[in-house]
């Protein structure tokens, strides 16, 4: 496991990352509600997912690698909000950390890459959806200037109860 001294670098996700990613997305697949996926993937079932992330343009991957080791630490992305057309200049943000990396600003690290890489992209506004409670999730989106607009309440159901999602947005 890292230091608390490695020295992080974040850089664009490549499809030599995939198994990594994927492996950090299933934890909380399993333990989590902080996705609402219910069945965890294979790295092959991720690749679309990866390859939605190129180098440019408003929909990216960025990852927090430790720089002695070259282990993915977590990764943050862009994604379209929704697919119809005039949504077009809006994105969803997420941030997964590997669950032994967390509270070491991996998430602040990743949110200010990939922010200061959507600075130049034809975008409006960033969206974030968090599962409650997430009092982290939270702290780092408002952090990053996110505002609270409103709750969907009891929307998901995931290890047999319901979990609401408050929704934040971020003026890009």
């Amino acid at each position: 496991m890292p230091t608390e001294r490695t020295e992080l670098q974040v850089r664009t996700g490549v499809e030599g990352d995939l198994e990594a990613l994927t492996d950090i997305y299933n934890h909380y697949v399993r333990e989590t509600p902080i996705t609402f996926d219910t069945a965890v993937f294979t790295p092959e079932e991720r690749r679309r997912w990866l390859l939605s992330h190129p180098e440019d343009g408003p929909y990216r991957l960025k990852v927090a690698v430790a720089g002695d080791s070259n282990e993915i630490l977590g990764y943050a992305t862009s994604s379209p909000y929704r697919a119809k057309p005039a949504y077009a200049t809006s994105v969803e943000t997420t941030v997964y950390v590997a669950p032994h990396a967390g509270r070491r600003g991996i998430g602040t690290l990743l949110y200010g890459a990939l922010f200061d890489a959507l600075s130049g992209e034809d975008l409006h506004r960033a969206y974030a959806g968090i599962a409650q409670p997430n009092a982290a999730s939270t702290r780092l989106h408002e952090r990053f200037g996110f505002r609270y607009v409103g709750t969907y309440r009891e929307v998901g159901r995931k290890f047999g109860r319901y979990w609401d999602v408050a929704w934040y947005e971020k003026e890009l």
